[in-house]
């Protein structure tokens, strides 16, 4: 089963990734962390890589690819994958369905989590309220929160109508409880 979660910063991807790695044996993917076993483990595309990001550019995206199709060839990703994070742009879609293909695989299903974003700014004020400051996470503020919800949409929302128009977007409302929500997502992957 190879999944891709979207949603804004904040929707609860990675609860609800959790849980699927949980209930369906699968291994969650995230570029960001495969970018860096790539360069820590030396290989070719992450010699690549490193390079690009230590001139402080944005890694290409066959550069991407590869690295993503690298990582699915492990033997973990044997019972499928989710990506949060990938695809963030039609053409990294693009790339991804042809390597997908070339290995004989698919996406099962593309999942976008909505949420009500003025809802969002609550959460994070509340948990910045309940956490104590040692504890709060960097990031944990309107202002963080704001940006990287303007990245979302500049950058990931456009990709959406790419995966509606091949009719595999399943939109779950994210403002339900976490247990509403796991079970919108079991119903599109039956």
């Amino acid at each position: 089963m190879n999944i891709v979660l979207f949603g804004p910063p904040g929707a609860g991807k990675g609860t609800q990734a959790e849980l699927l790695v949980k209930e369906h044996g699968i291994v969650q993917l995230s570029t960001g962390d495969m970018l860096r076993a790539a360069v820590s483990e030396g290989t070719e595309l992450g010699k690549q890589a490193k390079t690009v990001m230590d001139a402080g550019q944005l890694v290409a995206d066959e550069l991407m690819i590869g690295i993503i199709s690298d990582r699915v060839d492990q033997a973990d990703c044997t019972n499928g994958f989710i990506l949060d994070g990938f695809p963030r742009t039609v053409a990294q879609a693009e790339g991804l369905d042809v390597m997908l293909q070339e290995k004989g695989l698919k996406l099962d299903s593309t999942i976008e989590i909505v949420v009500d974003e003025q809802i969002l700014f609550g959460r994070i004020e509340q948990r910045a309220k309940e956490t104590p400051e040692s504890e709060r996470r960097a990031d944990d503020n309107a202002e963080t929160l704001k940006k990287r919800l303007a990245v979302y949409h500049e950058q990931t929302a456009p990709v959406l109508p790419y995966y509606e128009k091949k009719g595999n977007l399943h939109k779950v409302d994210g403002m339900q409880s976490i247990t509403e929500v796991a079970n919108q997502i079991a119903g599109f992957l039956k």
